[in-house]
């Protein structure tokens, strides 16, 4: 299965069916599946205020891919830091787009990582926010 290529120029429909007709939901088996679910996901947390259908069809994807990563990608027994470097490494993102994230200075990204610099309450709901997960596993 290869990866699918959304011009993500195009507006995603607005009724939960029509967004159902361009990817169907369905248990994601492979990476390729997941990657495109994932991409789905993405587009829809970043198109603003959604319809009651897009949000039916975002919830349905997310529940799809906490099934899928809790057996293919756990976050085991880590905690803060190691958290945030896993799951930067899982959505291919660096220091710098860790710092971008966060809305401070690019050099912040890594004090961060090397634990030269702390998370703040704000930071926290920010990473909770984008990555799915509570505030409470990104802190040491």
């Amino acid at each position: 299965m290869t990866t699918t290529k959304h011009d993500h120029k195009t507006k995603l429909p607005r009724r939960f069916e029509d967004l159902v007709r361009q990817m169907p939901p369905r248990a994601i088996l492979d990476d390729v599946l997941y990657r495109n679910t994932t991409e789905m996901v993405d587009r829809l947390m970043a198109s603003g205020k959604l319809t009651r259908g897009q949000e039916l069809y975002l919830e349905t994807l997310v529940q799809l891919v906490q099934v899928y990563e809790a057996l293919h990608h756990p976050i085991e027994a880590r905690r803060g830091i190691a958290t945030l470097e896993h799951l930067l490494a899982e959505n291919g993102m660096s220091a710098t787009d860790l710092a971008r994230l966060l809305g401070v200075h690019a050099s912040m990204g890594s004090k961060i990582l090397k634990r030269e610099r702390s998370l703040t309450v704000a930071h926290l709901k920010v990473l909770s926010a984008r990555f799915k997960v509570r505030a409470e596993a990104l802190i040491d």
